[in-house]
This record gives C-alpha cells, sequence and structure tokens, in this order.
C-alpha cells in the first residue's frame, strides 16, 4: 500500500555538555551499547559524538545441525559539528558510517496456502537450513545544512545538502529447507546526491514554506539463483540512474484565532534510465561486480522513461477551544514509476517495466480534544483513500525459477477506515493508553491476473488486498510510585498488549499472516531525579510466533519436489535488562 515518508532527523550539538549512554543485555544472547555526548568547542562552534553498537548470538536454533542462527553485529558512528557565528546562521555538518554483519534469514518451510509440501508446523519457531547465509552492508552518508534569518517574512532559508553510499551483500536459504534446492546470493550498491532549497516565513496572517528540491541516485542490483545443488544457475540484475526534481509550496492561511485553511502543492519530474538483465543461464552477471547489459543478448533490456505529477493538497483545522481541534484535508499523492530489477518470469512478453505511476486520493477528517480538565485526551480521525493503478510486487510460484517476482500496475482500490487513540490520567501517577483502528479495503476493478489463473475476472476482484489487516488494537498501562531513596526515586511499571487480524501476504492470497497479540511490559527505578535508570523490559511476553513474509514455492523445482514456503521467522520472547544514565 502507499504509505507516507518517515523522516529521521538526529539531534544537533548543544552550546551546553551532554552525555547521555545505555548498556544492556537480551536473551539471545544480544547486548547493546550507545553513548551521546554533545557540547560546545568554542563560543560558536560545538560538536556531537553518538556511537551504537550491538551484537546479538543469535535467537534462533537451526535444526539442520543445532546450531544458534541469527546472529548479527550493528556499529553506526555519527559525528556532527554545528558552526553558529551569530543569531541568524547556523551551519551544520552531520557524518554518519554504519557496517552490519550476520546471518542469512531464518526461513521456516510450513505448509502452503495450496497445501503442498511443509516440513514444520506453522506457529512454531522449527526451522531446518543446510545454508546459514549472510547479510552484510556499510554505508556513509553526509548532510551539509545551512539555516539562514532573513527580514524577508521574518523567515528562514534553509539549504540541506545530503549524500549517501550504501554497499550491501546478501546470501539466503530460500528453499528453507535441509537440501541444496535454492539458494540465492545477491548484492545491491547505491549512490545518491540530494539536494533541498526552501524558505518558510510569515506575512501578515499568512505562513509560507516554499522550495526546489533534486534528487540524483544510481542503483546496481545482482541476484544469482543457484538452484538444484548448483546444477542451474541463473543470474541477473542491472543499473538503473534515476533523477528528480520538484518544487513545492504551502500556505497556511489564519483566517482567525481559531480557523486556518492550507493549501499546497508539488510538482515533480523523474527521469529513469534503465540497463536490466533478466534472470537467465549464462548471464554476464556476478554478484557484487554488476552486470554487462548487451542490446541483443537474450534478456537484456535497456529503456528510459520520464513521469511528472502534480500533488496538491487543501486542508482546513478549526480549534473550537484552547485544548480541542477540528479537521479535514484532501491530498493527491505519487509513488514513483519504475523498473524490476528482478524479472525472473520464464515469459519473454514479461519485461522488467517500466510500469507506470501509481496515484491516491486521500480524504481525511479528525478530531484531537481534551476532556475531564485534561485527564482524558483523544484523538480521532476517518479517511478514505482511492488508489488508481495500484503498484504490486507478484510474487508467484514457479517450477523452473522458483518464484517469479512480476511489478506491474495491478489494479484500482479503495481503502478507507478510522483510527482511535486516547490517553486516560486515572490519578495521579497511572496512566492508561488505548488505540483502536479498522481497515476496509476492496479491489475497484483489476487489469492484472492476481491469482494466476491464467484469466482476469470476479475471481481476481474478490482477493483481499495483500497486507491490510482489517482490526488493529492496544491498551497500555503505567504507573509510577515515588520512592523516597537517593534523592528521589522513582519505580514505573508498565504492560501493554497490541492485536492484529490475519492478512494475506500474497496477492493470489494463497500466503498470509495470522493473527497476532502481542504482551509486553516493563519495570524500571529512575533514581537521582531521573539522571539514571534501570530497567528490567520483556518483549511478546506470550512467544507469538510472527513472519517476515509467507512466499509460497513450487510444488516441483526442477525434477525434485519442494513445496511449502519460504517463511522467515521474527525473533519469539525476548527478556531485557538496560542502564541509562544522563548529565
Amino acid at each position: 500500500m502507499t504509505g507516507g515518508a518517515v523522516v529521521v532527523r538526529t539531534t544537533t550539538p548543544t552550546d551546553e555538555f551532554r552525555f547521555n549512554g545505555r548498556v544492556g543485555v537480551e536473551t539471545g544472547l544480544r547486548w547493546v551499547a550507545s553513548g551521546v555526548i554533545s557540547g560546545p568547542l568554542t563560543e560558536q562552534l560545538s560538536a556531537k559524538l553518538a556511537v551504537y553498537h550491538s551484537d546479538d548470538d543469535g535467537w534462533f536454533t537451526n535444526r539442520f545441525d543445532n546450531s544458534s542462527h541469527g546472529a548479527n553485529q550493528v556499529t553506526i558512528i555519527r559525528p556532527a559539528i554545528a558552526l553558529r557565528p551569530n543569531d541568524n546562521v547556523e551551519l551544520l555538518l552531520r557524518l554518519e558510517y554504519g557496517e552490519t554483519d550476520g546471518d542469512g534469514p531464518s526461513g521456516q518451510n510450513h505448509v502452503n496456502g495450496s497445501g503442498v509440501g511443509g516440513l514444520f508446523q506453522r506457529g512454531t519457531f522449527d526451522f531446518a537450513i543446510d545454508e546459514p547465509g549472510f547479510a552484510r552492508a556499510d554505508w556513509r552518508q553526509a548532510i551539509f545544512e545551512t539555516n539562514i534569518g532573513v527580514d524577508f517574512g521574518n523567515g528562514t532559508i534553509t539549504n540541506v545538502l545530503g549524500w549517501r553510499d550504501y554497499d550491501g551483500r546478501s546470501l539466503g536459504d530460500i528453499d528453507a529447507t535441509p537440501g541444496f534446492l535454492f539458494h540465492a546470493p545477491s548484492s545491491l550498491a547505491q549512490n545518491q546526491w540530494s539536494n533541498e532549497l526552501r524558505y518558510a516565513g510569515t506575512f501578515g496572517n499568512v505562513d509560507v514554506t516554499t522550495g526546489l528540491f533534486y534528487f540524483d541516485q544510481t542503483i546496481e542490483y545482482v541476484e544469482r539463483r543457484n538452484l538444484l545443488g548448483g546444477a542451474l544457475i541463473t543470474a541477473g540484475g542491472g543499473t538503473i540512474d534515476h533523477s528528480t526534481w520538484g518544487v513545492f509550496a504551502n500556505f497556511d492561511i489564519h483566517a482567525s484565532e481559531r480557523l486556518t485553511f492550507s493549501v499546497g502543492g508539488r510538482y515533480s519530474v523523474e527521469d529513469k534510465d534503465a540497463r536490466i538483465q533478466s534472470l537467465l543461464p549464462g548471464t554476464p552477471c556476478v554478484v557484487g561486480q554488476g552486470c554487462t547489459v548487451v542490446a541483443g543478448n537474450p534478456g537484456a533490456f535497456i529503456d528510459s522513461d520520464s513521469w511528472s505529477s502534480f500533488a496538491p493538497r487543501v486542508g482546513v483545522q478549526f480549534r473550537y477551544d484552547d485544548v480541542s481541534q477540528l479537521y479535514a484535508s484532501w491530498s493527491q499523492g505519487y509513488r514513483s514509476g519504475g523498473y524490476n530489477f528482478r524479472n525472473t518470469s520464464p515469459n519473454p512478453a514479461i519485461t522488467p517495466g517500466p510500469f507506470d505511476q501509481e496515484r491516491i486520493d486521500s480524504f481525511e477528517v479528525g478530531l484531537k480534544t481534551d476532556l475531564a480538565n485534561g485527564n482524558i485526551r483523544l484523538n480521532i480521525a476517518a479517511f478514505h483513500n482511492s488508489i488508481n493503478d495500484m503498484q504490486r510486487e507478484i510474487n508467484q510460484s514457479d517450477p523452473m525459477a522458483g518464484v517469479v517476482q512480476i511489478i506491474r500496475n495491478t489494479a484500482d482500490a479503495t481503502i478507507q477506515g478510522f483510527e482511535v487513540e486516547g490517553r486516560f490520567f486515572l490519578g495521579e501517577n497511572t496512566l492508561l493508553t488505548a488505540q483502536v483502528g479498522y481497515l476496509d479495503g476492496s479491489y475497484d476493478s483489476v487489469i492484472f491476473d492476481l491469482n494466476g489463473d491464467g484469466v482476469i475476472n470476479a475471481a481476481d476482484l474478490a482477493l483481499d488486498i495483500p497486507r491490510l489487516a482489517p482490526w488493529t488494537y492496544g491498551v497500555g498501562l503505567y504507573h509510577d510510585v515515588p520512592l523516597n531513596l537517593f534523592g528521589g526515586t522513582l519505580l514505573t511499571g508498565s504492560v501493554s498488549y497490541n492485536y492484529r487480524d490475519a492478512n494475506a501476504y500474497t496477492d493470489n492470497n494463497l500466503g498470509f499472516f495470522d493473527s497476532v497479540g502481542i504482551w509486553d511490559a516493563g519495570l524500571s527505578l529512575s533514581f537521582n531525579e531521573g539522571r539514571h535508570i534501570l530497567a528490567l523490559y520483556g518483549k511478546n511476553l506470550s512467544n507469538e510466533v510472527t513472519y517476515g513474509n509467507d512466499t509460497q514455492l513450487p510444488a516441483m523445482l526442477g525434477p525434485f519436489p519442494l513445496g511449502g514456503t519460504f517463511s522467515p521467522l521474527n525473533r519469539g520472547r525476548v527478556v531485557g535488562l538496560e542502564f541509562r544514565v544522563r548529565n
């Protein structure tokens, strides 16, 4: 489903000395340590250094040889420096280096949606794979931000220049059995640049934000499939050069102290140049080195395309008292068109693309309010989304390729629902939280054979939209007990429960996620006015089994029986202890 962007913005270096540290250990066995130190170097210059490291020995047991599985190490280093020569100018440089090194997926093979195959019972943590695999990556990034205060509209001009370089390699046992039937190494390399120049200011009763954005990247992906013990090897992938630019503006018009109208939009243009080799035997593609895509070779695909879009938004917000507001909005958004690196279909008529943009029209109304003198806080929202040219990666089992991935515009659909979230203060030291959400989704029209029966008809239209769980809800209870120890000590206990309905994973609805309810709990002791915290916590206390996906495998892979699924397991019950300190 189409979703919004998530912006991760680290804290800036401070003008006063700050230190935060954390050490912890979890069942698995996993330990973690992190620290952040920040402060002034001179009157105008300040710096920050954040370091994070975790070491996980692996939560799972591989029944193939009874070895631990799921090991992973992560290291992230983030230095930053800020220069503030005067009250109107700020220069920020943020750097990051990270690396990960761990095992491949802990794939379980259980009975698939067609009732074929399966080595282990669904709902257990049992699995057996002969290839433990690996997942390794390292990345480097730099962000240079400039903020300049100007008299024009009492505003701020901001420029954010970013660069990121990423290299990753992985190997997974996709057949998820003790036999060598389907192992897949792959590599991904990405280099990107971006720049955003924006202005934000106020003119009378109108707040204005406007700017320009440019993004350029090169992505190189290679996948190799070692099938039938290496008797059949296919490889493919390629390179996509991608650039986009956009111009955007938003105006918040304060008609009165309580009534605000918003209007805005973004115009974007994208260009993509693709050189892709479909996965075939004997291709000039090497994991970690790339693909040589030569026009005229079997499966070679060279193409370019462009897309433009205008995404408007209008909204209204009414604050009918000091703690309550009603709002409504309509917006239109686009998901980029593109190409499929993993073109594995044996049908030569199915090419890597291009697939077109996906468009979503989103309507939302909501209420945010405090009741009972602030002891009850409610957020209520209802929404209606119309999706045109929905993009999907359709995973279909195949007796020669194992799994075929096809990316296409598949359907028009409607998704609507509501969310209610509440915080209830039950006395001075007790807080109850609760949330509930409901989603109703259905296809309006279908233009792709989703269930793979060879025709497009009412059976496709009746399928559930993948990864759409109708009901989600949760509750949490938090209680503080003040203790007269060490100059102010607070004991806090918490318990929470979160539920998600069963939902389809694959477009043909044969792969699915079970309904699941997760219990978490914690107990923390905060002392020295909150500068030191010792915390004991438990996650997924009922040891529920959940999966990262539920990919369906073919009944036969060449002349050998396979069946079942490739279903990577998520960790179950985890208990941890951590100590946090800050100045």
